[in-house]
């Protein structure tokens, strides 16, 4: 099959390391939610270990033709590929119960899908995925630290958030000019207040 063409207006950078992928995968925990949906699988290196992990409901957006019509030759029997833009995507049409994201996530859109997430937050339980590493650091930020800032504000009041591995730009095709980081958010209790 021949391989798809990162495209710069897209952010894309492919991961081309498959141990990282299996990482990644393994962030998901599986708890309190059984759909899954990757964003951007590209070549789907990423997909191929989402596959093994036997999630009841997984699907896979992608924006970019070429991608899309690369997953569908790849896995002729996945019922759940969609194309389309996930900023745009309303996920009760194409979910019905609570729900993890995943994915490598498009540099130049990555607060946009932060900030879907938060639009979601009552469905979306659980976030992993890999950001531009100064993105990973500001949704971890702790309070009072320098990078803390309204990002790390909003998304720490429904989320807990966690660092988990540094990957570096080699892995990549074509490498990004900077490092990437993997993130897990997980849904916050909510609390009323008195």
């Amino acid at each position: 099959m021949k391989n798809v063409r990162p495209k710069k207006s897209l952010g894309q950078h492919f991961l081309n390391d498959n141990k990282t992928a299996e990482a990644i995968s393994a962030t998901l925990t599986g708890e309190g939610y059984s759909s899954v949906l990757e964003i951007g699988p590209g070549m789907g290196v990423l997909t191929d270990y989402l596959i093994k992990r036997g999630f009841e409901d997984f699907k896979v957006i992608e924006i970019d033709y070429e991608s899309f019509a690369y997953i569908k030759k790849k896995y002729p029997e996945m019922r759940g590929i969609i194309r389309g833009d996930f900023l745009s995507m309303d996920l009760n049409q194409h979910f019905s119960g609570k729900m993890a994201i995943v994915g490598n996530f498009p540099y130049n859109i990555s607060s946009q899908i932060l900030f879907r997430c938060l639009e979601y937050k009552e469905k979306v339980v659980e976030l992993c995925g890999m950001f531009q590493k100064e993105v990973a650091e500001r949704i971890c930020a702790v309070p009072g630290s320098r990078i803390y800032g309204i990002s790390s504000v909003l998304l720490q009041a429904f989320y807990s958030t966690e660092y988990l591995f540094t990957v570096e730009a080699n892995l990549f095709t074509p490498p990004p000019k900077v490092r990437s980081g993997v993130v897990r958010m997980r849904r916050n209790e909510v609390k009323r207040l008195k």
